[in-house]
């Protein structure tokens, strides 16, 4: 079998034709997805995920990979192929008041296939794409995303904020839109069919197939790809052409995924982009949450407390985790910090709860281990420059629930904390002990 190289230069031809061409619409590519190509796709494929309907694994797809993978050429190709309904799972979205986020969950197989055309579109809509949008596209990060707005907010000096929110995103995008739009850059058969059969597959719930006449699953492979080129469209492209010429002053947008947020050096910028936003939603079947989008007056304090923050406490506004406000710096100067959103720790905490109620019986050796993996993961994320008492109180939290859930596990149910120090001196929680950087971080035991 030939090498993941031959993925890699056609991929490469397929980003040349795409910029050499900014208007034209593909009707050959799936000539590029080949057996070499399906082997590429399957090493892409997490193997480890939920099963689909089907209950297959991706160990049992592999015990006959070769056959299963020419099968699967020959059924995509051909038009043959059956695109399963996707298995509706529901995950925790907000512990407090126990709200559920529905994804979906693929076969096995229908991943592998999803990561195949993604992989043709991705290097196709890459030169399309503007640098405004972050989310699910590869070198670019949920930290990027954060980097260029804290970057772009201090070069303005302070700015008015939309803090936008769609509602029910992946659940609205009315597939006749999608369809509209991809054609205009793809017109490939196969790729389209494909595409159509993934909108109009089931969900498969509590033993009921439905067939849902909007939205795309979230779980999905394709799905993100299929979000962002809609909102290329919708949102991206109608900022950057028509919105950005009308405006009296600078303007931004950042978005990752379905969250974005929109800035102006005016106010009445903000509020007359506010005012049209729901009409162009609307055309494309979207909805803006009334409440939750928002014109945020995020400019620089007059006044900071004697505790370094903005006495202003409606001026702030959360995104990807973080809730941005105005601080004084050690120099005394006005300056954007960022710390853990409050919903996101406490969900974060949640987790970690459930996690030691649920393992406290396992040997502690085991514990540390697992505790020290998901601590370092939350740094990873969250250990910014200006985020270290967040992180802290994270850190202190996760040790007393440590101790509490051991606790429960004692004979007389009860450890001192003397006791744990001691244990804590052989298994210590790491700790993030270094922030070198906005997002470069060193955590040590």
């Amino acid at each position: 079998m030939e090498s993941g190289n031959t993925v890699y230069t056609k991929q490469q031809r397929i980003a040349e034709l795409a910029r050499i061409h900014p208007d034209l619409s593909f009707t050959s590519l799936a000539h590029n997805i080949d057996l070499v190509w399906l082997y590429e796709a399957f090493g892409r494929t997490r193997k480890d995920g939920a099963t689909g309907v089907d209950a297959l694994t991706a160990e049992e797809y592999e015990q006959e990979l070769n056959m299963n993978l020419r099968s699967l050429l020959e059924r995509a190709k051909s038009g043959k192929y059956h695109a399963p309904p996707v298995l509706r799972a529901h995950i925790p979205k907000d512990p407090a008041k126990k709200e559920t986020r529905p994804i979906g969950i693929p076969t096995f197989e229908d991943k592998v296939l999803q990561r195949a055309v993604q992989m043709v579109l991705e290097p196709l809509y890459e030169q399309d794409f503007l640098g405004c949008s972050y989310g699910f596209r590869t070198g670019r990060s949920a930290h990027d995303a954060l980097q260029s707005l804290w970057t772009q907010m201090m070069d303005v000096g302070g700015c008015w904020i939309i803090d936008l929110d769609i509602r029910k995103f992946f659940d609205t995008m009315v597939h006749e839109h999608i369809r509209e739009i991809l054609k205009r850059r793809v017109s490939d058969g196969v790729i389209t069919r494909l595409i159509g059969k993934w909108l109009k597959a089931g969900v498969w719930e509590a033993g009921n197939i439905s067939y849902p006449e909007k939205g795309t699953p979230q779980g999905g492979v394709i799905s993100p790809m299929l979000s962002n080129i809609y909102l290329h469209e919708v949102l991206d492209m109608w900022f950057e052409k028509d919105v950005k010429s009308r405006l009296r002053g600078k303007a931004f947008l950042i978005r990752y995924a379905d969250d974005a947020v929109l800035g102006f050096a005016f106010e009445e910028d903000a509020r007359r982009v506010m005012e049209v936003l729901p009409k162009r939603f609307a055309r494309y079947g979207l909805t803006i949450h009334p409440e939750k989008t928002r014109v945020v007056r995020f400019v620089k304090p007059d006044n900071i407390d004697s505790g370094g923050h903005s006495q202003d406490k409606d001026s702030t506004f959360n995104f990807l985790g973080f809730t941005h406000y105005w601080a004084k710096s050690r120099k005394g100067t006005a300056v954007i910090k960022r710390s853990t959103e409050k919903n996101r720790f406490a969900r974060a905490l949640m987790k970690m709860k459930e996690w030691c109620k649920v393992n406290r019986h396992n040997p502690v050796q085991e514990q540390h281990k697992t505790l020290n993996q998901k601590l370092r993961g939350h740094y990873a994320y969250y250990g910014i420059i200006g985020n270290s008492r967040m992180v802290g109180s994270f850190h202190h939290k996760v040790r007393r629930l440590w101790r509490k859930w051991l606790q429960r596990r004692s004979c007389d149910g009860s450890i001192p904390w003397d006791n744990f120090a001691l244990l804590e001196k052989v298994y210590p929680l790491v700790s993030l002990s270094v922030v070198r950087s906005a997002y470069l971080r060193k955590a040590t035991a």
